[in-house]
């Protein structure tokens, strides 16, 4: 793979030491999509970099080099949004680190890089953080080739009716015929029609999205943990909302 950018609009996932003095990045980029850039100098005392590759912060990057691993040669810090409540910052890191550790290297995803600023903006305005959530990991889930209708059951083809009751399994979506292998049962038709209106204001809307959303979120981790998790049951006395 050779490549390399000039002013790519980009976002920090996550970043690490790397050999004495740099850093590895793993930015989700505009055009590029995920990848690994090596930011050299950026882990001594002095490198600017410290400061500007920091996740959150919108970033026009240039970087140049062959395979997988390129080299970052400029940084330009622009102005956003700032996640400054706890659960606001803990929501960030939750949707950073499904994006690096699920999306393909070097895979393009421009349409969910503008729902992850728009998420963004979202965490940093918004008191009620769960539907920010449920919002973006649908749009995830759509980028990963996972996306479904609540309305319509894809085993039969036809709507949901408001008195039935369905099950949904990541593969498939929701379905009128459950198996013995599907992962979520006894979802209740007029909650997966409110839901398709968009409803994430009801509590038992809330309830059920979480329930599927937890389900695809752990099929696309192939059970891994996600250690993002863990902030909220931990972090001063704030909901799990993940």
């Amino acid at each position: 793979m050779t490549g390399s950018a000039m002013q790519e609009p980009a976002y920090v996932l996550h970043r690490r030491p790397y050999r004495e003095t740099s850093l590895l990045v793993d930015v989700f980029a505009l055009n590029a999509g995920r990848i690994t850039l090596v930011a050299r100098g950026g882990h001594s005392a002095k490198s600017p970099l410290k400061a500007q590759l920091q996740p959150f912060q919108p970033l026009l990057l240039n970087w140049q080099g062959r395979g997988e691993l390129k080299t970052l040669t400029q940084t330009d810090v622009r102005q956003g949004p700032v996640l400054r409540r706890t659960n606001a910052l803990y929501s960030g890191l939750y949707i950073n680190e499904l994006l690096q550790r699920v999306l393909p290297v070097g895979d393009p995803h421009p349409e969910l890089f503008a729902n992850y600023i728009e998420t963004l903006r979202a965490l940093s305005e918004a008191q009620d953080i769960e539907p920010v959530l449920r919002r973006f990991e649908w749009a995830f889930a759509k980028a990963m080739g996972l996306g479904f209708q609540w309305s319509e059951s894809t085993d039969t083809g036809r709507p949901v009716e408001p008195a039935g009751f369905y099950g949904y399994d990541p593969e498939q979506g929701i379905v009128a015929h459950p198996s013995d292998t599907t992962r979520l049962n006894g979802l209740r038709g007029d909650v997966l029609l409110a839901l398709s209106e968009g409803d994430l204001e009801s509590p038992v809307c809330r309830r059920l999205a979480k329930r599927v959303m937890r389900v695809l979120v752990d099929h696309l981790m192939q059970g891994r943990p996600l250690h993002s998790r863990s902030l909220f049951s931990h972090g001063r006395g704030e909901s799990n909302e993940s």
